[in-house]
């Protein structure tokens, strides 16, 4: 091939790839053009779901495009974060995840669809929901310590449900017993209103839960609160110590909710995503509701994330390895 050819196959070889690249950039400048799809993967009602449908709605606004929630529920979060990973990095995928998808399901399953840290673009933290320790009625002891105690000296007696082997909860009542000294046997129910059920009925006589399926029943005095196993105490359970103020200092579990897209979204889609989800979460009516609802705004970058699941993962991994908790 002489200079002169050689020039020209490389000229048409920038042309081409110049001309392949104009329709990208072009669409990446004007996006969104088009309606916006965000997986929630969980079923339709629950606080999570109205913490999607508040963000999908905050973002329509600010984004100009209508963001439409697909509940995607499942494998807890696995089939919702494998059909994310799989979508094209377009902006037009996006993802309500959870410390369940990226934390602790890859401690307890050998396989998933995802990897945590190399599968999604993080784009903001989002928020927090709390986990409470709550005892049947009946239960003796008032205070953490002293079940804790009744524990030691009765080791058979005690036993705490949840609402599913390897959820946020399971993990949180693990922590708890490593932590405490607590004696209990773990019973996995599938769901919370099952889960606490049985601790109404007083088939197990403590139960880890949410703040949100937790707070009604608490209120309504059919369950009592011990502690709430957050760094800081509940606005919906004010009067509730945490693990901490219970005489375990340093304690701290809860689960949280981070924003996702697929791995690979431009620069220019993911800075427009990220200034309107600041945008949203800065709005004070929004982050009203998520109290009301059990939820605590949480915001922060993406950066936030990454640093979180780096800091936690390797702690769920000793978790679950300690405690035996699998799913394979």
């Amino acid at each position: 091939m002489t200079s002169l050819t050689r020039s020209r196959f490389l000229s048409c070889l920038v042309a081409g790839a110049a001309a392949l690249a104009a329709p990208a950039a072009f669409a990446q400048q004007n996006y969104p053009d088009r309606p916006i799809k965000l997986i929630v993967p969980f079923a339709p009602g629950g606080a999570t779901d109205i913490l999607g449908r508040l963000l999908a709605a905050g973002l329509s606004d600010k984004l100009g495009q209508p963001v439409v929630v697909e509940n995607r529920p499942g494998a807890g979060t696995v089939v919702a974060g494998g059909l994310v990973a799989k979508a094209p990095p377009d902006g037009y995928t996006l993802f309500l995840g959870a410390s369940s998808t990226l934390t602790y399901n890859p401690a307890i399953r050998a396989q998933l669809p995802y990897d945590p840290l190399h599968s999604f673009t993080p784009l903001a933290m989002v928020a927090d929901m709390g986990l409470v320790l709550v005892a049947n009625n009946a239960t003796p002891g008032k205070t953490l310590q002293e079940l804790v105690a009744l524990s030691k000296a009765e080791p058979d007696k005690f036993s705490y449900g949840s609402f599913g082997t390897g959820s946020s909860v399971h993990f949180g009542g693990e922590m708890l017993k490593t932590a405490t000294g607590l004696k209990a046997m773990h019973v996995p129910f599938n769901g919370s209103s099952p889960s606490l059920t049985a601790l109404m009925g007083g088939q197990v006589q403590l139960a880890v839960d949410t703040v949100v399926a937790t707070t009604p029943l608490i209120k309504a005095g059919k369950i009592r609160a011990i502690a709430t196993l957050g760094a800081q105490r509940l606005p919906l359970l004010p009067q509730v110590p945490t693990v901490a103020e219970s005489g375990y200092p340093g304690f701290s579990a809860d689960t949280w909710f981070p924003f996702l897209a697929p791995a690979g979204l431009p620069a220019p889609v993911r800075q427009k995503v990220e200034k309107a989800l600041a945008d949203v979460m800065a709005d004070p009516a929004v982050r009203a509701r998520l109290v009301d609802v059990g939820l605590t705004p949480a915001w922060g970058p993406g950066s936030v994330v990454t640093e979180r699941v780096e800091r936690e993962l390797p702690q769920m991994r000793a978790v679950a390895a300690r405690s035996g908790i699998r799913v394979d």
